[in-house]
Order: C-alpha cells, then structure tokens, then sequence
C-alpha cells in the first residue's frame, strides 16, 4: 500500500506555513554542536527535502530509536527560522506515524540543504545517506526497492492566501509571532512571548574587568505554565526597569537567549532572555486569566533535611513564632536587617526562615501583628534559599516572595491539618545543627541518664530531648558582644572589644564599626524529678527562653542600670517548664575534658500534647 506525504509540505513550510502539520519522512539524521547536543534531520515531502532541527527536549526520540531513518513523521509544532543565509526549519513537536519505511518518491535536495548537511557533523553511530542520482537514500534501503512505493505526483507549489499577494517585506515589518516559552530557542528568527511578571530583582551594580555595570532580571510565566528568566544590562535597564511590574502582563521580542546560569537561575527552562537595544516590552492592560499569578512547587519540609545546600526551592507551612528585627552589618559595611520566623507543618518537622532586608518590614512586620493578636498565619515562601550553617534552615533571596495567608489549596489544607489539631502535635525542628542527630533527638532522655549512660563521650554528639524545669540563670555574663559584619550569608558572630577610638573592633574581619551585635550566651541549671544538670543556651535558644532580646536586656543591666526589672525578667523565668532539645558533646577546657550541654531548641511545654505523649507510651507498657 503507497504511503502518501503531505504534498508541497517542504515549499509550504519554508514559505511561512506553521498550521498545516504535514506529512514527512526522516532520510538522515547527524549529530550536530559541539557544546550542546543537537540532532538535525533531513526531511522529505517525497519531492523536496530541506533539513531540519530538532529542539533538545525531543532529543530522547532519538536516542530511544521512536524516530530513525525512513520514519514517516507527522509535524505537530515547528517554526522556519532564518539563521545567516538560509532558513531552517525548527521542529518543537512531532509524532512517529510509521517507523520504518522504504524511501517514498523521488526526493531532491536543494542546494541550501547540501550546504547546511556538508557543515553538520555526523554521529559515529548514525549511517550515512547515499546519492542515488538526484535522489538521497539510507544505506540500508536497496535502490531497487525504492519503486515498491509510488509518490502521488505534486502539482506546482502555489503559496496559501496567507502568503499570497504580499509584496516584497521589509525586514522586521512583519510582527512577531507569540509562541509559547516552552518552544522558545536559539535558533529562531523573530518571536514574542506574552506572559506576567511573577518576581522582579532588585537592581544591582557590579564593576569587573569591562568597568562599572547594573543589571536587574524578572521571571515571566506563561498561559502553558511555562517559565524564563529575563535580565537587562545597563541602558536596557534605564528603559525597562521601571516598566516592569509584578503580577502585569507582558508582550515581549526581540531578545537574545543564552544558556541559563543555574548557579543564579533556578527557573525550570535551558534558556534565559537577554533584552537588548532593539527588544520590545509591551504591556498587555486587558487582563488574561489564563496565564496563572504564580506557581509553586512546594516541599514538605522533611524533605528540606536532605536538600543540597543553596538549592531553591517552595515551601509552605503554618507560622508559629516570630523573632524581632535585628539590624546587622553586611561585609561591604552596609546596614541591613535580620528576621528568623519558624514554619511548621504536617510532615513532622519544622524549619526556621530567615528574612532579610525589606522582608523584615514588610511582611515580616505583618507576620508580628497577626502572631502578637494570637493566630498563627499560613505562609507560602516561592524560592527560598536552603543554608546549612546551623542544621538546615531557609533564607530569602532578591527572588524570593512571600504570601500571608494564600488564596491556595494547599494554604486550606495546611489550615485544616493545623486547627484540626495540628497545632498540637511535636514538630522536630531540622535547624540549629541538629541534622546530624535528627534522629536521636526524638529520643526522650531524663536528666540523671545523660550522666548514667555517658551521653556525649564518644566521637559524635548525643542528641535527645529533656523535659525539664529551669532552676538558675547566671546573670553575670548571660550574652557577649559580636561582630555583626556578613561573610557570605552568614552573619561573623565574633567577640568584638573596644577599639582606641570608642568603635568595636573585630579581629577575625580587621574593621571598626560604631555598632555591635549582643548575643546570648545564657547558662542556665535546669531539673527534672531525677536530677539537675547545667545546659548553655545561645542566641535563638537563649530568646526562647527569657522571651527578650540580649540586647534588650544588655541595655536594661548595664546601660539604665533597672537591676529592678532585670530581676523580674529573669525571676519570671524560674521554674518555667521547657522541653529542652539537647546536643551534648565533650569538649576540651583547658587541660580538662568536660560533657557541654547545648540547648539546640526550647519549646514551652504543650500539656495537651504532652499528656497524649504519655498516655501513648503507658499505653505500649
């Protein structure tokens, strides 16, 4: 039985045609590119071939062999693109409609075809055409078996009413064709997307070896869900910067794509945008509901254990305390301000989020009122930083954004886990270096145990949980002063002194700054019905427990000199039952090894849960 392919389908295609989704057979196919895999093909309509390239995410149909030479395929998406002096024709999408079949019709190459199949380099693996007359053909399809499959004869090609009668057309007159981003690549001519700001960049200089420079970069989300990061550099920026909104609708062209740096680029796609001198950015004010306002891909946050550090990821979970903003150094000497909030939810676990900068006082300012009023809000965060610098912890980014209380299934099902009772179950915490012993610290230990059983002597900590009450605070030294300079995005924390000149001067960073940091580091005795032992609390844990800042209190000892209401603060905190998340580790001191108690985390004790806690193990007695 003849196999027929779509008549003229070669001519059509190269003369605009992207509708029509022909008919064609694979006559060759070569390994192209030496950076990036790319396969070309050479497709025929049975009269014409022209050569053609397939987008890397259809690379896997050849390597699986779904498409090979003689396939007869059926183009589902394509583009012509003009690349230099010749078009070539880009396939997005395709489907196999036969797999192998003999050579159809009497197909001739054009003279751009050659050319561009003399530049391709072949695959080693891949077989190479024969010249048959004008004819290509595979090397494993004898010449004689070529009649077995006759061609419907074509008549002239006569362009569709869409490219008749046109005229000769400028270059760049026509306007650009909006494709979906998914199917954007270097390899086409003139293109636009239409899609809506989802995250916009803060604007940032840099000076290198070509001088000074600024650049700012927005990620766009399209009606097909998908994602592209754009950037603009220096007079692009003048143009751009201010026009560029979050959560509007743009109609973008004329840009470059450039493989996407996924150090800085977390965005699900190859490619980045790269506007330019002549790009277009055209806001679209009529509102498309079918592109989506955002879109996440949350993770639980016991999965956040086992993240690499630095990945982006989403998160989702229900607010259950607040720290207050503390303003920090950054290395460069600039101020910025420092926010830790704890989220939880239903997987079992917990996770601290750092905010930074004007997250403090925007969203972080309305996170205190909502937690002050004593509701515990729903917080999505969209890509946000892992960090391991104390156990695992998430820190926002120039990216990163933050929804209170989200318009979001997963924001209802979150609520409902949590007033349904949620809020009452034990969340472990995979923060403040408890990673390492994640599992251990769900051990419940006694005090009087942690000397029995000789926790914290051998090579790696013991990390269990105490259910103890607080019988001394040492106020004498309960905090130091710290250096509040920025390594990295992590704050130095060393002791700093008075220097000469009044300033706090820090010898690890060698620079004198008008303010310090106070940081807790609170030694308190605690006790439960089997003994007492001593435990060192720092600066999160340290909060926890006086419920103050060490600055607060710093400046209310030392500084007004109200030893009144320094005593009631630490007085009030007497007796206070805490379950107290314990690493203990021996250490050296001085000629001496001692068994150090860290307070890794204190959380008020919960009577409701903490009752069904021991009904539960009386129940396995």
């Amino acid at each position: 039985m003849p196999v027929h392919l779509t008549p003229n389908a070669i001519s059509a295609i190269v003369a605009g045609d992207v509708n029509s989704k022909p008919l064609v057979q694979v006559l060759d196919i070569k390994l192209i590119g030496n950076t990036q895999e790319r396969y070309s093909l050479l497709i025929s309509d049975a009269v014409s071939t022209e050569q053609a390239m397939l987008a890397t995410q259809l690379n896997d149909i050849i390597k699986t062999g779904r498409v090979k030479k003689g396939s007869v395929i059926q183009l589902i998406d394509y583009v012509c693109s003009p690349i230099k002096s010749r078009k070539v024709i880009v396939v997005l999408s395709l489907e196999t409609i036969i797999l192998d079949s003999e050579i159809i019709g009497n197909p001739k190459s054009s003279a751009q075809s050659e050319n561009f199949a003399q530049k391709a380099m072949p695959s080693g693996n891949l077989e190479q055409p024969a010249k048959v007359g004008n004819r290509l053909v595979s090397a494993r399809n004898p010449v004689n078996n070529v009649q077995s499959f006759q061609a419907t004869v074509q008549p002239p090609y006569q362009p569709p009413p869409n490219y008749k009668n046109h005229g000769a057309i400028i270059k760049n007159e026509a306007p650009a064709r909006v494709i979906p981003i998914a199917a954007l690549n270097p390899y086409q001519g003139r293109w636009a997307i239409k899609a809506r700001v989802t995250a916009k960049g803060d604007l940032r200089r840099y000076n290198n070896a070509k001088g000074d420079g600024k650049v700012f970069s927005f990620d766009l989300l399209d009606s097909d869900g998908g994602e592209i990061r754009v950037t603009c550099f220096n007079a692009v920026v003048d143009r751009f910067y201010e026009v560029i909104e979050v959560g509007k609708v743009y109609l973008i062209s004329k840009g470059s794509l450039k493989p996407a740096r996924k150090d800085f680029n977390h965005l699900n796609n190859e490619w980045e945008v790269f506007l330019e001198a002549s790009s277009t950015v055209e806001h679209c004010p009529d509102e498309d509901d079918t592109i989506p306002r955002q879109q996440f891909s949350f993770r639980p946050i016991s999965e956040i254990e086992n993240a690499e550090t630095n990945s982006i990821l989403d998160v989702i979970g229900i607010v259950t305390s607040i720290n207050p903003s503390i303003p920090v150094l950054r290395k460069n000497g600039m101020e910025t301000q420092r926010r830790v909030l704890n989220l939880k939810d239903a997987s079992g676990r917990s996770v601290e989020l750092t905010l930074w900068g004007d997250f403090c006082n925007k969203e972080g300012q309305n996170l205190q009122e909502i937690i002050n009023s004593g509701l515990s809000p729903v917080l999505a965060v969209k890509s946000g930083k892992v960090s391991d610098f104390t156990g695992k912890s998430i820190g926002t980014i120039s990216s990163t954004q933050l929804f209170v209380n989200p318009d979001l299934s997963e924001a209802l099902i979150l609520r409902d886990w949590y007033d349904g009772g949620g809020k009452n179950t034990t969340s472990l915490s995979i923060s403040k270096e408890i990673m390492s012993g994640s599992a251990k610290n769900e051990i419940r230990k006694s005090v009087s145990q942690i000397k029995d059983e000789g926790l914290g002597r051998s090579d790696k900590p013991d990390w269990i949980t105490v259910k103890a009450t607080i019988s001394f605070i040492k106020t004498d030294s309960f905090c130091y002063t710290a250096c509040p300079l920025m390594i990295g995005d992590r704050q130095c924390n060393k002791k700093v002194t008075r220097s000469g000149n009044s300033k706090w001067l820090c010898d690890r960073c060698n620079q004198e700054f008008e303010d310090c940091d106070y940081r807790y580091l609170l030694q308190a005795q605690i006790q439960d019905h089997t003994g007492l032992t001593w435990v060192t609390a720092f600066q999160e844990t340290g909060e926890e427990i006086l419920g103050v800042s060490a600055k607060e209190l710093y400046i209310l000892k030392y500084e007004q000199q109200d030893d009144v209401k320094f005593g009631e603060i630490i007085r009030s905190k007497i007796f206070d039952q805490f379950l107290f998340r314990l690493k203990i580790k021996e250490e050296m001191y001085g000629d001496e090894q001692r068994v150090k108690n860290t307070v890794v985390k204190a959380d008020r004790v919960n009577y409701s849960s903490e009752s069904k806690y021991m009904l539960d193990l009386l129940s396995k007695r």
